[in-house]
Protein backbone atom coordinates (compact mmCIF):
# COMPACT_ATOMS: atom_id res chain seq x y z
CA UNK A 1 0.00 0.00 0.00
CA UNK A 2 2.59 2.54 -1.09
CA UNK A 3 1.36 3.80 -4.45
CA UNK A 4 -1.32 6.45 -5.00
CA UNK A 5 -4.72 5.20 -6.13
CA UNK A 6 -7.92 6.85 -7.39
CA UNK A 7 -11.16 6.86 -5.45
CA UNK A 8 -14.55 8.19 -6.57
CA UNK A 9 -17.95 9.04 -5.14
CA UNK A 10 -21.27 8.69 -6.92
CA UNK A 11 -23.98 11.23 -6.06
CA UNK A 12 -27.62 10.41 -6.85
CA UNK A 13 -31.13 11.29 -5.72
CA UNK A 14 -33.00 8.03 -5.25
CA UNK A 15 -36.48 7.66 -6.76
CA UNK A 16 -39.24 5.27 -5.72
CA UNK A 17 -38.39 2.54 -8.25
CA UNK A 18 -35.52 0.29 -7.17
CA UNK A 19 -34.78 -0.85 -10.72
CA UNK A 20 -34.46 2.73 -11.89
CA UNK A 21 -32.06 3.52 -9.06
CA UNK A 22 -29.97 0.49 -9.99
CA UNK A 23 -29.81 1.69 -13.59
CA UNK A 24 -28.90 5.29 -12.70
CA UNK A 25 -26.24 4.40 -10.14
CA UNK A 26 -24.79 1.63 -12.32
CA UNK A 27 -24.36 4.16 -15.14
CA UNK A 28 -22.62 6.63 -12.84
CA UNK A 29 -20.44 3.88 -11.37
CA UNK A 30 -19.34 2.77 -14.82
CA UNK A 31 -18.52 6.36 -15.70
CA UNK A 32 -16.34 6.67 -12.58
CA UNK A 33 -14.50 3.47 -13.51
CA UNK A 34 -13.97 4.75 -17.05
CA UNK A 35 -12.31 7.81 -15.53
CA UNK A 36 -9.86 5.59 -13.69
CA UNK A 37 -11.44 5.02 -10.28
CA UNK A 38 -10.09 1.94 -8.52
CA UNK A 39 -12.56 2.23 -5.63
CA UNK A 40 -16.06 3.64 -6.21
CA UNK A 41 -18.22 4.67 -3.25
CA UNK A 42 -22.02 5.01 -3.30
CA UNK A 43 -24.31 6.90 -0.87
CA UNK A 44 -26.50 5.65 1.95
CA UNK A 45 -29.77 4.13 0.66
CA UNK A 46 -28.78 4.87 -2.93
CA UNK A 47 -31.31 2.25 -4.11
CA UNK A 48 -34.26 3.88 -2.38
CA UNK A 49 -35.81 5.04 0.89
CA UNK A 50 -39.09 6.72 1.81
CA UNK A 51 -39.94 8.95 4.78
CA UNK A 52 -43.40 8.27 6.23
CA UNK A 53 -44.58 10.06 9.35
CA UNK A 54 -41.05 10.60 10.60
CA UNK A 55 -40.09 6.96 9.99
CA UNK A 56 -37.58 5.69 7.46
CA UNK A 57 -38.63 2.87 5.16
CA UNK A 58 -35.77 1.79 2.90
CA UNK A 59 -36.22 -0.53 -0.05
CA UNK A 60 -35.44 -3.75 1.83
CA UNK A 61 -34.91 -7.41 0.95
CA UNK A 62 -33.37 -10.51 2.48
CA UNK A 63 -29.63 -10.38 1.97
CA UNK A 64 -29.41 -13.61 -0.03
CA UNK A 65 -32.16 -12.39 -2.38
CA UNK A 66 -31.23 -8.72 -2.56
CA UNK A 67 -31.48 -7.50 -6.17
CA UNK A 68 -29.31 -4.45 -5.54
CA UNK A 69 -26.53 -6.42 -3.89
CA UNK A 70 -26.62 -8.92 -6.76
CA UNK A 71 -26.58 -6.20 -9.44
CA UNK A 72 -23.55 -4.45 -7.98
CA UNK A 73 -21.74 -7.69 -7.18
CA UNK A 74 -22.06 -8.48 -10.88
CA UNK A 75 -20.78 -5.01 -11.77
CA UNK A 76 -17.80 -5.24 -9.41
CA UNK A 77 -16.87 -8.62 -10.91
CA UNK A 78 -17.37 -7.45 -14.49
CA UNK A 79 -15.22 -4.32 -14.05
CA UNK A 80 -12.77 -5.82 -11.53
CA UNK A 81 -13.30 -2.87 -9.23
CA UNK A 82 -13.80 -2.32 -5.49
CA UNK A 83 -17.27 -0.95 -4.72
CA UNK A 84 -18.48 0.53 -1.43
CA UNK A 85 -22.27 0.19 -1.39
CA UNK A 86 -23.01 2.98 1.07
CA UNK A 87 -26.01 1.18 2.50
CA UNK A 88 -28.93 -1.04 1.56
CA UNK A 89 -32.05 -2.00 3.47
CA UNK A 90 -31.69 -5.61 4.62
CA UNK A 91 -34.53 -7.38 6.43
CA UNK A 92 -33.57 -8.12 10.03
CA UNK A 93 -36.12 -10.88 10.71
CA UNK A 94 -37.86 -9.08 13.60
CA UNK A 95 -39.96 -6.65 11.59
CA UNK A 96 -37.15 -4.10 11.40
CA UNK A 97 -34.45 -3.50 8.81
CA UNK A 98 -30.67 -3.22 8.97
CA UNK A 99 -29.10 -0.13 7.44
CA UNK A 100 -26.21 -2.17 6.04
CA UNK A 101 -23.16 -1.11 4.05
CA UNK A 102 -21.16 -3.51 1.89
CA UNK A 103 -17.63 -3.41 0.56
CA UNK A 104 -17.36 -5.58 -2.56
CA UNK A 105 -14.04 -6.81 -3.88
CA UNK A 106 -13.13 -7.08 -7.61
CA UNK A 107 -14.52 -10.63 -7.75
CA UNK A 108 -17.93 -9.34 -6.61
CA UNK A 109 -17.60 -11.02 -3.21
CA UNK A 110 -18.52 -9.27 0.04
CA UNK A 111 -15.24 -8.22 1.67
CA UNK A 112 -17.00 -6.51 4.59
CA UNK A 113 -20.49 -5.66 5.81
CA UNK A 114 -21.34 -2.99 8.36
CA UNK A 115 -24.63 -2.29 10.15
CA UNK A 116 -25.09 1.36 11.09
CA UNK A 117 -24.47 1.75 14.82
CA UNK A 118 -25.84 5.21 15.63
CA UNK A 119 -29.48 5.79 14.64
CA UNK A 120 -30.94 9.16 13.67
CA UNK A 121 -33.50 9.93 16.40
CA UNK A 122 -33.83 13.73 16.31
CA UNK A 123 -36.29 16.60 16.25
CA UNK A 124 -35.01 19.06 13.65
CA UNK A 125 -38.40 20.80 13.51
CA UNK A 126 -40.38 21.23 16.73
CA UNK A 127 -43.16 18.68 16.89
CA UNK A 128 -41.84 16.67 13.94
CA UNK A 129 -39.45 14.03 15.30
CA UNK A 130 -37.51 11.62 13.11
CA UNK A 131 -37.13 8.15 14.63
CA UNK A 132 -34.79 5.90 12.67
CA UNK A 133 -34.72 3.43 15.57
CA UNK A 134 -38.43 2.73 15.13
CA UNK A 135 -37.82 0.84 11.88
CA UNK A 136 -34.06 0.21 11.81
CA UNK A 137 -32.12 -2.29 13.91
CA UNK A 138 -28.73 -0.94 15.09
CA UNK A 139 -25.39 -2.61 14.61
CA UNK A 140 -22.90 -3.10 17.41
CA UNK A 141 -19.52 -3.64 15.76
CA UNK A 142 -16.95 -1.39 14.12
CA UNK A 143 -15.71 -2.72 10.78
CA UNK A 144 -12.53 -2.19 8.76
CA UNK A 145 -11.36 -3.90 5.58
CA UNK A 146 -8.11 -4.02 3.61
CA UNK A 147 -8.56 -3.31 -0.10
CA UNK A 148 -4.91 -3.61 -1.06
CA UNK A 149 -4.96 0.12 -1.80
CA UNK A 150 -6.03 1.22 1.66
CA UNK A 151 -7.51 0.05 4.92
CA UNK A 152 -11.04 1.43 4.94
CA UNK A 153 -13.09 2.01 8.08
CA UNK A 154 -16.83 1.81 7.47
CA UNK A 155 -19.55 4.08 8.85
CA UNK A 156 -22.89 5.51 7.74
CA UNK A 157 -24.34 9.04 7.95
CA UNK A 158 -25.30 9.86 11.57
CA UNK A 159 -22.21 7.94 12.75
CA UNK A 160 -20.32 11.06 11.64
CA UNK A 161 -21.31 12.78 14.89
CA UNK A 162 -19.58 10.16 17.06
CA UNK A 163 -15.82 10.71 16.79
CA UNK A 164 -14.99 7.79 19.07
CA UNK A 165 -15.98 5.37 16.30
CA UNK A 166 -13.49 6.90 13.86
CA UNK A 167 -10.78 7.05 16.51
CA UNK A 168 -11.07 3.30 17.07
CA UNK A 169 -11.00 2.65 13.34
CA UNK A 170 -7.91 4.82 12.83
CA UNK A 171 -6.09 3.29 15.78
CA UNK A 172 -6.91 -0.16 14.38
CA UNK A 173 -5.14 0.83 11.14
CA UNK A 174 -7.73 2.57 8.95
CA UNK A 175 -6.26 5.21 6.65
CA UNK A 176 -9.51 5.93 4.77
CA UNK A 177 -12.81 6.59 6.51
CA UNK A 178 -15.95 5.90 4.46
CA UNK A 179 -18.93 8.09 5.38
CA UNK A 180 -21.76 7.35 2.92
CA UNK A 181 -24.82 9.42 3.77
CA UNK A 182 -28.21 10.83 2.95
CA UNK A 183 -27.50 13.83 5.19
CA UNK A 184 -30.45 16.19 5.58
CA UNK A 185 -30.21 19.57 3.91
CA UNK A 186 -30.78 21.51 7.12
CA UNK A 187 -28.03 19.70 9.05
CA UNK A 188 -25.80 19.47 6.00
CA UNK A 189 -25.74 23.21 5.48
CA UNK A 190 -24.69 23.67 9.10
CA UNK A 191 -22.45 20.69 9.84
CA UNK A 192 -21.54 18.41 6.89
CA UNK A 193 -18.27 19.97 5.77
CA UNK A 194 -16.95 20.78 9.23
CA UNK A 195 -17.69 17.32 10.67
CA UNK A 196 -16.11 15.46 7.75
CA UNK A 197 -13.05 17.69 7.81
CA UNK A 198 -12.76 17.22 11.59
CA UNK A 199 -12.81 13.42 11.28
CA UNK A 200 -10.00 13.65 8.68
CA UNK A 201 -7.89 16.03 10.78
CA UNK A 202 -8.40 14.21 14.10
CA UNK A 203 -7.27 10.89 12.69
CA UNK A 204 -4.87 11.79 9.87
CA UNK A 205 -7.11 9.90 7.42
CA UNK A 206 -8.66 10.43 4.05
CA UNK A 207 -12.43 10.84 4.36
CA UNK A 208 -14.62 9.70 1.48
CA UNK A 209 -18.24 10.76 1.92
CA UNK A 210 -20.72 10.09 -0.92
CA UNK A 211 -24.04 11.76 -0.13
CA UNK A 212 -27.44 11.82 -1.81
CA UNK A 213 -28.87 15.15 -3.00
CA UNK A 214 -32.38 16.41 -3.70
CA UNK A 215 -35.81 15.44 -2.40
CA UNK A 216 -36.41 11.74 -1.71
CA UNK A 217 -39.82 10.03 -1.74
CA UNK A 218 -41.81 11.25 1.27
CA UNK A 219 -40.20 14.68 1.21
CA UNK A 220 -36.80 14.24 2.85
CA UNK A 221 -34.36 16.82 1.47
CA UNK A 222 -30.73 15.66 1.17
CA UNK A 223 -27.71 17.95 1.08
CA UNK A 224 -25.49 16.42 -1.56
CA UNK A 225 -21.93 17.79 -1.53
CA UNK A 226 -20.24 14.40 -1.62
CA UNK A 227 -16.71 14.94 -0.35
CA UNK A 228 -13.19 13.60 -0.65
CA UNK A 229 -10.94 15.10 2.02
CA UNK A 230 -7.23 14.58 2.58
CA UNK A 231 -5.55 13.79 5.94
CA UNK A 232 -4.72 17.48 6.50
CA UNK A 233 -8.39 18.41 6.19
CA UNK A 234 -8.26 19.83 2.67
CA UNK A 235 -11.33 19.26 0.47
CA UNK A 236 -10.07 17.57 -2.70
CA UNK A 237 -13.49 17.23 -4.38
CA UNK A 238 -17.04 18.41 -3.67
CA UNK A 239 -20.07 17.05 -5.53
CA UNK A 240 -22.27 20.12 -5.19
CA UNK A 241 -26.03 19.60 -5.39
CA UNK A 242 -26.61 17.66 -8.60
CA UNK A 243 -26.25 14.16 -9.99
CA UNK A 244 -22.74 13.14 -10.89
CA UNK A 245 -19.40 11.73 -9.79
CA UNK A 246 -16.32 13.15 -8.15
CA UNK A 247 -12.87 11.60 -7.90
CA UNK A 248 -9.40 12.20 -6.59
CA UNK A 249 -6.03 10.56 -6.26
CA UNK A 250 -5.23 9.42 -2.73
CA UNK A 251 -1.66 8.87 -1.60
CA UNK A 252 -0.85 6.71 1.45
CA UNK A 253 2.29 8.83 1.89
CA UNK A 254 0.04 11.77 2.78
CA UNK A 255 -1.47 9.76 5.65
CA UNK A 256 2.01 8.94 6.96
CA UNK A 257 3.06 12.57 6.58
CA UNK A 258 0.07 13.97 8.47
CA UNK A 259 0.43 11.45 11.28
CA UNK A 260 4.14 12.14 11.60
CA UNK A 261 3.54 15.88 11.88
CA UNK A 262 0.81 15.48 14.50
CA UNK A 263 1.01 11.98 16.03
CA UNK A 264 -2.24 12.40 17.99
CA UNK A 265 -3.30 8.78 17.50
CA UNK A 266 -0.61 7.81 20.00
CA UNK A 267 -1.40 10.54 22.50
CA UNK A 268 -4.80 9.42 23.84
CA UNK A 269 -4.86 9.10 27.62
CA UNK A 270 -7.30 7.61 30.08
CA UNK A 271 -8.98 10.06 32.44
CA UNK A 272 -11.73 10.09 35.01
CA UNK A 273 -15.20 11.32 34.16
CA UNK A 274 -16.38 14.65 35.63
CA UNK A 275 -17.71 14.35 39.16
CA UNK A 276 -15.94 11.07 39.92
CA UNK A 277 -12.83 12.63 41.44
CA UNK A 278 -11.85 15.71 43.36
CA UNK A 279 -9.42 18.37 42.19
CA UNK A 280 -6.29 17.27 40.36
CA UNK A 281 -3.23 17.08 42.54
CA UNK A 282 -0.57 19.71 41.77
Amino acid sequence: MTRPYTIACVQNSAVAEVDRNIAIVSRLTRAAIERGAEIVCLPEYFSGVELKGGLLHPAAFEENRHPVLQAFSDLARERRTWLLLGSLGVLAGDGRTFNRGYLLDPTGSVAARYDKIHLFDVELTQGAPLRESATIAPGDCAVMADTGFCRMGLSICYDLRFPQLYRRLAQAGADVLGVPAAFTKVTGEAHWHVLNRARAVENGCYVVAPCQFGTLPGGADCFGHSLIIDPWGRVLADGGESEGIIGSACDPAEVAKARARIPALGHDREFASPGKTGRSTP
